[in-house]
């Protein structure tokens, strides 16, 4: 058992350790695996093949399964560390120290939208980006991006989420309009709601995060501690509510083998999300 804490309690020496373990799994070439495999899931609503990352109910199992694959492999380089969570409704600015020069680095600079500042700024060697939508080879951030304003979720837009009892709902995509699930995943619904919560924290961050190979900024780990966390309080809230749908979709369901329902196995790892329910024997949230 191990404890994930909220990045703002970490200390220079925990923050140190973290993204020199970050660093090593970037030099071993076994991060941008972890890249390559969220691109491979990036799968949307749009298309005909099964999705198990988004625009889905496995939304948060899925990533707790990456997450948890990240997290064994920088342990495997540095045994005390773990991913911590980034509390965007408390640390939302660009001034938090999640973006000091110590830890994360800073937001990109005019023009090209280049990081220059902390240990994941490409003129300090050790991060180059592949295999992106661009041929840029560095990080890049658009916080807040001026040229068409997004904001950070508020407390309350999370709270509206988590208040919802039920788990997910048809058409079990990016269109389902009520469920805990898709509230907190936040895909914008035209004369319905805007872009929310999850989405709209890679809006704001913009640049490397705003698309499928998101992963490359290594606060994308931080965003998604904090997805789970967010997952876990949902279920303390409403403890008689289950994953949903609970079992494969009829026949005539045009979602029957495009999304996973609670026992159904998902890729790569071969795992149900009726597997990855609970966490209280790996670790816990302090």
């Amino acid at each position: 058992m191990y404890s994930r804490k909220d990045q703002r309690n970490l200390t220079r020496t925990e923050k140190k350790r973290l993204v020199g373990a970050i660093l090593e799994l970037k030099r071993s070439g076994r991060y941008d695996e972890f890249v390559t495999m969220h691109r491979q899931y990036y799968v949307t609503d749009a298309e005909g093949r099964p999705r198990a990352a988004h625009m889905t109910p496995s939304f948060f199992p899925w990533h707790r399964r990456y997450l948890l694959e990240f997290e064994k492999a920088l342990q495997a380089v540095d045994p005390t560390v773990s991913v911590p969570y980034w509390d965007w409704t408390r640390d939302s600015t660009p001034s938090s120290s999640l973006w000091a020069e110590d830890f994360l680095g800073g937001n990109g600079r005019s023009g090209d939208r280049q990081v220059m500042t902390g240990p994941f700024a490409f003129r300090q060697g050790d991060w180059r980006i592949s295999g992106g939508v661009t041929d840029d080879r560095f990080l890049r951030r658009d916080f807040g991006r001026p040229s068409a304003p997004v904001t950070l979720p508020t407390k309350a837009e999370v709270d509206r989420a988590l208040s919802d009892p039920v788990y997910d709902t048809a058409p079990w995509n990016s269109l389902s309009t009520t469920g805990f699930r898709n509230r907190i995943e936040g895909w914008g619904i035209r004369g319905t709601r805007g872009v929310a919560n999850h989405n709209r924290v890679h809006r704001w961050i913009g640049g490397s995060m705003a698309g499928a190979g998101s992963p490359d900024d290594p606060v994308f780990w931080l965003h998604h501690a904090y997805m789970d966390l967010l997952w876990d309080r949902w279920q303390k809230a409403h403890p008689r509510s289950r994953y949903l749908p609970a079992r494969k979709l009829p026949a005539d369901d045009p979602q029957r083998d495009r999304v996973f329902a609670r026992d159904q196995p998902m890729p790569p790892w071969d795992v149900a999300p009726s597997q990855l329910m609970d966490h209280t024997r790996i670790y816990r949230y302090v």
